[in-house]
């Protein structure tokens, strides 16, 4: 029974439900306009947060170009990591001990889901760039493209991009 809970735990987390198991409840979340695409980022941070697009627009701002099959593109947006910063997850000179096996799920409107490193997210440590842009050669995403996509620009191939991007989820791995 117990080898049951836990493959059930296992498989709730897999799937992106990180928010039913260690996050918090939709009462404790910060409620946003629903007529506003929104990005939600919830697990194990104090303070999981709801952004909304203009939100998004009038925080810092990072523009990275990414080159892919003979084209270049500039994308414009937020770094993940400032936006980790703003829920509490435990970057600059925190990140260490419990924070070193501490994941971020990021998961799209169609179910596609990419796992990243904390640590490769956070500023301090490391110039990954990594953003959820929000405009493509200074116009808005497409609707099959956003409103909200992960661009990691350091990565030879684009399959770590998260198009239409709903939530990022931080999951702390914790000793059995």
């Amino acid at each position: 029974m117990k080898r049951l809970i836990r493959s059930i735990l296992v498989e709730f987390m897999a799937v992106g439900l990180v928010g039913l198991v260690a996050g918090p409840s939709a009462a404790q979340t910060p409620a946003a306009s629903a007529s506003e695409p929104q990005l939600t980022l919830s697990g194990d941070v104090p303070r999981p947060l709801v952004v909304t697009a203009s939100e998004l627009k009038a925080m810092t701002r990072t523009t990275v170009t990414v080159s892919a099959e003979g084209r270049r593109n500039t994308y414009e947006g937020v770094l993940v990591g400032h936006l980790l910063q703003r829920a509490g997850a435990p970057l600059g000179g925190e990140f260490r001990g419990e924070a070193l096996a501490t994941y971020v799920l990021a998961t799209a409107k169609d179910g596609y889901r990419v796992l990243y490193s904390l640590g490769e997210l956070d500023p301090a440590l490391t110039p990954n760039d990594i953003l959820v842009a929000d405009t493509i050669d200074g116009q808005p995403l497409a609707d099959n493209q956003g409103p909200f996509r992960i661009v990691a620009p350091r990565d030879s191939r684009a399959v770590r991009g998260v198009r239409m991007l709903q939530r990022l989820d931080v999951v702390t791995v914790r000793p059995k």
